[in-house]
């Protein structure tokens, strides 16, 4: 049996998770972010409720409907493409969400705007922010090397959409605002 929880998006989250079911005498196979694959078939309605209830005080929501599994999968898609080291930041957002997800993008996107308020788009801009931030308060990239990893085509090309986002350049955001950082999860719930 898959669950699918949201708010799920490092790898603490992933062990409390394994260790909340486990205490629950549930025997997952696999824990990834967003979603957990038990070794049960199905979990009586007490099983789901404790589960739920025990879930939303730490933090997490199990999601029921399609349409929120969806667009839990696609954040978690995103946090992955953003934050994960190695990620190929030649290939195209729409490609890697489709091919990712197995769902055409134009259907991807309508649900995550319908749902959500803003855009896939707005959302990847808004976690390379936070991306961007990370790797400027660690100082051990300049911004020439930053824009690379990230993917943008210039030190102008990042600055000028880091300030549409945060108001500032980077460079001003690293004389003055180098602890502001947000968690992922706030980043997905903030938008």
């Amino acid at each position: 049996m898959k669950l699918y929880i949201k708010n799920m998006v490092c790898d603490r989250c992933k062990m409390i998770v394994r260790a909340e079911l486990e205490k629950f005498g549930l025997h997952p196979i696999s824990v990834n972010l967003g979603e957990v694959e038990l070794s049960e078939p199905v979990l009586s309605a007490n099983q789901l409720n404790d589960a739920r209830i025990c879930f939303e005080n730490l933090g997490f929501e199990l999601i029921d409907d399609r349409k929120s599994m969806i667009i839990e999968q696609v954040k978690v898609a995103v946090i992955e493409m953003v934050h994960r080291e190695n990620n190929d930041t030649k290939i195209k957002h729409s490609e890697y969400l489709s091919q990712h997800l197995n769902y055409e993008y134009p259907y991807l996107s309508k649900t995550f705007s319908d749902e959500e308020g803003v855009t896939i788009e707005q959302f990847i801009i808004q976690q390379k922010t936070e991306k961007i931030k990370e790797l400027i308060g660690y100082g051990e990239l300049n911004f020439s090397e930053i824009a690379l990893q990230m993917g943008y085509s210039s030190v102008a090309a990042l600055s000028s959409q880091f300030k549409k986002v945060m108001g500032i350049t980077p460079s001003e955001y690293k004389a003055t605002h180098s602890n502001d950082r947000k968690s992922l999860d706030r980043v997905a719930k903030i938008i």
